[in-house]
């Protein structure tokens, strides 16, 4: 699997750089700095930049070199938990070919959807937090695409699943999550309530049309 858990750009943070070195110390500034994030997303409470900047006993300026913009880490914050999840259902996933990818985008999306940070975030900060999420430049859709473009990829080497000729992996993985993020966010598209089940069918006729050719 290549490494779609971090883009480190020429540009990158010095938390985009901590979290790509294996080697870096647990509690150098800005991995303390991801983990109170964290620890405060988590908690339903606003990133303050300010606020974490006192408990890290900090100035702001540091924390800016360290994690870039408050958008910067948010996007960094939620795709290191984003991956962590992902990795974790990829290890425990029996099924294979179509069947594995829907189930991982399935219980992915119910774990985002339950998420008591993911909750609070979208509640208060929806229009802003949904940008983030779903603009390319943010840097968190093309992570999560190429995750999931990777696991096709993986199942399309092991013979477990066919595409058709003029059907990329990534175009695959770009619709499927469209198709996710559109039940994740029900509330703020339609207000709906998110309901992760309610992609199974769509993403069962994408996968198994695929499947059939």
């Amino acid at each position: 699997m290549r490494n779609a858990g971090l883009m480190v750009t020429r540009r990158a943070t010095k938390l985009q750089s901590a979290l790509a070195d294996p080697g870096e110390p647990g509690g150098s500034g800005p991995l303390r700095a991801l983990r109170l994030g964290v620890d405060t997303f988590m908690g339903r409470e606003r990133i303050d930049m300010s606020a974490m900047a006192r408990e890290l006993d900090i100035n702001r300026a540091t924390l800016y070199r360290w994690v870039g913009s408050r958008e910067q880490f948010l996007v960094e914050m939620i795709w290191y938990m984003s991956i962590k999840s992902l990795d974790s259902l990829e290890e425990k996933t029996d099924s294979t070919g179509p069947d594995r990818i829907i189930d991982i985008t399935i219980d992915y999306a119910e774990m985002v959807i339950d998420n008591p940070g993911m909750k609070h975030w979208l509640a208060t900060e929806g229009e802003s937090a949904m940008s983030l999420l779903t603009r390319s430049e943010s840097g968190f859709q093309p992570r999560l695409i190429a995750w999931i473009e990777d696991s096709i990829q993986r199942q399309i080497d092991a013979g477990n699943m066919t595409l058709p000729p003029e059907v990329g992996p990534y175009d695959l993985a770009y619709v499927i999550e469209r198709v996710m993020g559109g039940y994740i966010y029900l509330d703020l598209i339609t207000g709906e309530k998110p309901d992760a089940r309610r992609a199974e069918p769509l993403l069962n006729m994408l996968l198994r049309g695929s499947e059939a050719v």
